[in-house]
């Protein structure tokens, strides 16, 4: 926890409005213990398969927020070569959101679908 607290977390302009959430980048920010470390609960098997839209993020559920890589990451050893990493968080929405964001759904309570798709 104390590794996510000092990071330097970037909001993501581009999703403001829509998709608000915050990210770490491994390469730019000197992230490689941050990484590392959740790479490796991810790797064991903490991180729960969820639905955004129509991409299947892997979710990690630490402190109120929820945390996923991109491009998906499960080590350091998997690295490619110049590629960036983004570690990305959000505040949890406490309902079905946090696991599906299907058509439909908003970040507002009033566009909340009645059963997941």
């Amino acid at each position: 926890m104390e590794l996510l607290e000092r990071a330097t977390w970037r909001e993501a302009v581009t999703y403001r409005d829509t998709w608000p959430h915050e990210y770490v980048l491994l390469h730019k920010d000197s992230q490689r213990e941050l990484f590392a470390v959740m790479a490796r609960r991810f790797k064991d098997g903490e991180g729960v398969l969820g639905r955004f839209f129509s991409s299947r993020p892997t979710y990690l559920f630490l402190g109120g927020f929820k945390y996923w890589f991109d491009p998906p990451l499960e080590d350091l050893d998997s690295l490619r070569d110049g590629e960036e990493y983004v570690l990305n968080r959000a505040r949890l929405f406490l309902d079905r959101r946090d696991f599906i964001i299907q058509p439909g759904d908003s970040r507002f309570p009033e566009d909340y679908p009645a059963a997941p798709q």
